[in-house]
């Protein structure tokens, strides 16, 4: 089967691409659906969902990324005085 050409492009396999790509994107708008609802149920059941992405967010870095993250957040913290320094001194004191 020779396959049609326009301008050079090989239409039908084109068309294969385009129509793969709609139904992985329709899929793909059916799992954000669903994801959706379980953050539905979870927070019916007493969850908090910010928490809840906060934390799937986190177990998707490595755990150097994640330690880096930490620590930064954790020093910005200690200079503007939310957690008291390392010797017990809060910076805005």
């Amino acid at each position: 089967m020779a396959e049609r050409r326009s301008g050079g492009v090989a239409a039908e396999r084109l068309k294969s691409f385009i129509e793969r790509i709609e139904r992985l994107e329709e899929e793909k708008r059916a799992l954000g659906e669903d994801v959706k609802e379980v953050y539905s149920e979870a927070k019916g059941a007493g969850f908090d969902v910010k928490t809840m992405r906060q934390i799937i967010r986190l177990r998707r870095m490595d755990e150097q990324d994640r330690d880096e993250q930490e620590a930064l957040l954790d020093t910005y913290m200690r200079a503007l005085g939310m957690l008291p320094q390392r010797g017990g001194r809060r910076a805005a004191e």
